[in-house]
Order: C-alpha cells, then structure tokens, then sequence
C-alpha cells in the first residue's frame, strides 16, 4: 500500500483493490493504527472507507474485535451463484421489453478495451461487468431487482476477478446488446445462461482445485 493517501475513496479504492486481487487474505485482520500510518491519515477517513467495504460485503465488522477480511463458505458461495442466475434471468426478460436506444448506447460504452492480464485490469475488467449486469437489470425497470443484484455482485467480485475475465467479455456483452436491441428476450436469454454457466464453472474449479485454502471454504458458517 502506498503512504499519503488521505481521502476516504483513495484509501477505499487501495483496500478494495489488494482485496479483490488476493493481496489481503480472507478472514485477515485489519489493523486500524497501522493503517492510519500507512496511509498518513486520520481515523475517520479510514473508518468510513472500511464501512463502505464492508457494505459491500468485503469486510466483516466484529465488535470488540476489529475490521477483518470476509470469509465465505463454499456453500454460501454457491447460493450466490444460484441466487444471480436467478436475478439475472429475470432482469433479463424484462429488459427485452423496455430497453431504450439510450440505454443500449450506454451499454455499448461500458467496456473501455482489453489491456492486459495485470492486477489493475482484472479489477477494471470486474467492475464494467458490475456496471454492465447492473445497467441491464434497471432497464427491467425493478430498482429494487437492479439494488439487490448490484450488491449480489459486489460480493462475488473477489471471485470475478479470479476468473480472469477479460479478453472476451466485450464480446460476449456484445452478443447480449444485440439481442437486447432487437428485443429478441428468448435469445438474449440464452446468451445470458450462457454465460452464466461459463463464469460460474470458471470460478468454482478454479476455488474447488487451486483456491480452496485459501479461501478457507468448507460446509458451515464464518
């Protein structure tokens, strides 16, 4: 981490990246003194960055205990997984009815490129697909759907990233914009199982087979 941060989004954005990216372990303490001297600031900022990621599911806050890493069960993430497709799905075919020219063009403009297989990439390349799922599920017009399926996928972006996504996910997002444009719902329905299915296997073997200690997985509760 880099010293002289002091604003409130620079030190969530620091924290929130060394997350995503494996550099923090799950179920990590966060010390919050010597995070004040790393990044030379006040208690404040720092708090309120961590309350931030810890509404998006990424810290865990333990009275009397500290700020630390969220841990998750192979089981809870599996829910999760269940628990997108289901929101995704229904996003999806109420979008085919009412998206606009407006949002398409907003979609279209998501992705700014591929650029490599870095650290700061992959979180980029993490949140556009946060950005773009979150933008099709409020054309289904359910803000409610379209909150809850953001904050879905805040949560499962550490394991977004372990994907390693990237290279194709403009493209696949492109097949989605055009069925969406022609308001064909069966077909972007099936583009959307699709991909889904791919990023859902994706993550789990690589957890499963190469994450699994890691991650501290197992069957029961934090």
């Amino acid at each position: 981490m880099v010293k002289g941060y002091t604003a409130k989004s620079d030190i969530y954005t620091t924290l929130r990246n060394a997350i995503l990216n494996g550099k923090l372990n799950p179920g990590e303490r966060l010390a919050v003194d010597l995070l004040k001297r790393e990044f030379g600031t006040s208690v404040t900022p720092l708090r309120d960055a961590l309350q931030m990621l810890n509404q998006e599911g990424l810290i865990t806050i333990k009275p009397r205990s500290g700020y630390f890493v969220t841990r998750i069960t192979l089981k809870e993430l599996r829910d999760m997984l269940e628990l997108r497709e289901i929101l995704e799905l229904a996003s999806i075919e109420r979008a085919a009815k009412n998206i606009t020219p407006e949002i398409i063009e907003i979609l279209r403009a998501t992705h700014a490129g591929y650029t490599g297989e870095d650290d700061l990439s992959y979180t980029r390349y993490t949140d556009e697909n946060r950005n773009f799922h979150y933008l099709v599920a409020k054309a289904s017009e359910n803000m409610e759907l379209a909150i809850t399926l953001r904050h879905l996928l805040d949560r499962l972006a550490r394991f977004m990233v372990i994907r390693h996504a990237g290279r194709d996910m403009a493209n696949i997002h492109e097949s989605l914009i055009q069925r969406l444009e022609a308001q064909d719902a069966q077909g972007a329905r099936e583009v959307l199982i699709n991909e889904l299915n791919h990023t859902k296997i994706a993550i789990l073997d690589r957890v499963m087979q190469e994450e699994a200690a890691f991650w501290h997985l197992g069957g029961g509760k934090n």
